[in-house]
């Protein structure tokens, strides 16, 4: 059963609220560096 109660973290930090920003974020760094590799190899052709 899913609760509406706010989880944190031990010093404060709302889990949900962090999980939000993060997927609006963009690209993460093993996101760029894949994205990076693909255009190098296609140049490569």
């Amino acid at each position: 059963m899913l609760s509406n109660k706010k989880r944190f973290t031990i010093a404060g930090t709302d889990i949900e609220e962090v999980k939000k920003l993060n997927s609006q974020s963009g690209l993460s760094y093993n996101q760029v560096k894949q994205l990076l590799a693909e255009k190098y190899l296609q140049s490569k052709k």
